[in-house]
């Protein structure tokens, strides 16, 4: 793990790094010295690691919990070089969908695919940053959604350090199986007018999760209208299972 930059405000430090090819960003609180919680975040699909949502979630995860953050760029996203076989599939899918095909299934198949790349990546990425002294082995949270749960929900099921998830706008038919070996406590997140992602198929990834604590948050809006508030109950959901 290599650290190529390091800024400090407002009380937060982050810290550029590449771990082999794969691009990162770490937030800890500014002096940060032993073990804290960690959260591993997730971006969305044509997004990266210091999109303003993530960059936003993760300073007030840093301020108002005293956690550390992570989040990496997927291949193909954000300082990653484009990749020739995703980008393919994409423009295929977009001829797909302007023949008439449903989006849902075409998004679950890239999506499957591309996990099975990330998972081991963003494990080797834990390993790194707990080797930290100013992270340390702490307990671990998820939290991504869309494409973000879409490769979170096999990374979950696969990392036992994880102890709780926020997921959602996600849906059950590439992720129905990964999802029913979760057991943490997980709070999943649903637009009840979801353009990209039909409704059943997200609830019937919010019925595949094992977690004996689940919570289903339904709002009204679109794919990307999640509320402002969400982030407000992620903050409460991870202190109670992480601090």
């Amino acid at each position: 793990m290599r650290f190529t930059s390091e800024t400090s405000s407002d009380g937060i430090c982050e810290q550029l790094f590449t771990l082999g090819e794969i691009p990162g960003l770490l937030w800890t609180p500014e002096g940060a010295k032993g073990p804290r919680p960690l959260v591993v975040m997730g971006h969305g699909g044509g997004q990266h690691k210091k999109a303003p949502g993530i960059v936003a979630r993760a300073r007030r995860f840093v301020t108002e919990c005293d956690f550390a953050v992570v989040a990496v760029d997927v291949p193909g996203h954000g300082d990653r070089p484009k990749d020739e076989e995703y980008d393919r599939i994409a423009t295929e899918n977009q001829a797909r969908v302007a023949a008439g095909e449903e989006l849902a299934p075409l998004i679950a198949g890239f999506q499957a695919l591309v996990a099975r790349r990330t998972v081991p990546e963003w494990r080797a990425v834990l390993d790194a940053v707990q080797q930290l002294g100013h992270v340390g082995t702490g307990p671990v949270g998820y939290w991504g959604v869309s494409l973000g749960c879409g490769l979170g929900v096999p990374f979950v099921a696969a990392e036992p350090r994880v102890r709780a998830a926020v997921l959602g706008l996600g849906g059950a038919l590439a992720s129905a199986g990964d999802a029913a070996r979760i057991t943490v406590p997980v709070e999943f997140l649903v637009q009840w007018d979801d353009e990209r992602v039909p409704r059943d198929q997200c609830l019937a990834l919010f019925d595949a999760l094992a977690s004996a604590e689940k919570t289903l948050h339904a709002n009204p809006g679109k794919h990307g209208e999640i509320p402002a508030f969400e982030l407000d109950s992620a903050l409460r959901f991870f202190s109670r299972h992480l601090a």
